[in-house]
């Protein structure tokens, strides 16, 4: 019996990925996201065995929710006090169907019985990670540089169930478990 460490995500078309990945740029203490990895993740699920997986993919498989457009643009930086961690991109107001996607995703997740963190949810993608090391004003003038960044708006019609497997020194590697798609 195999254990994955599991979490449900939005996948940005490729030209999504492309335009959010060409944000980077040499800043110091930043380790950017690769393009194939960039996603908004819905919930982080965590390590499951193989009938977990397929009890998860059975709740949510009865995700409903109708197919809409999602906008993408907005630079910050998490947490919003305090060291500079993740540096994201936003969603601006997203669309009302995504926070209905992320509640019905939690309420699949709880019929499983699993215990969620219910922080508040700020869809986002992780354009890099921030070491300690990072120069404030660089950061800074990186942010501000960058104020009025878009990129293309796009139609979510699916999420899926993701693996992740951490890499000592690289970036996870992603691999789709299953597609749900959306209502039509």
């Amino acid at each position: 019996m195999s254990v994955q460490r599991l979490f449900t995500a939005l996948v940005p078309p490729a030209v999504v990925r492309e335009e959010l990945a060409a944000v980077a740029a040499p800043l110091t203490g930043v380790r950017w996201t690769p393009a194939d990895n960039l996603h908004l993740t819905l919930r982080f699920i965590g390590d499951c065995d193989d009938a977990r997986r397929e009890r998860i993919e059975t709740e949510l498989m009865r995700v409903r929710v109708e197919p809409f457009v999602l906008p993408v643009g907005g630079l910050g930086v998490f947490p919003s006090r305090g060291p500079a961690k993740v540096l994201w991109a936003g969603v601006g107001h997203g669309h009302t169907r995504l926070f209905q996607l992320r509640k019905q995703v939690d309420e699949a997740l709880l019929a499983e019985d699993l215990t969620l963190d219910v922080h508040h949810f700020q869809p986002h993608f992780t354009l890099g990670r921030i070491g300690e090391n990072y120069e404030t004003k660089e950061l800074t003038k990186f942010l501000a540089r960058h104020a009025a960044f878009e990129a293309p708006p796009f139609r979510v019609t699916e999420f899926h169930l993701l693996a992740s497997e951490l890499r000592a020194g690289a970036a996870p590697v992603y691999r789709v478990v299953r597609t749900f798609p959306l209502a039509k």
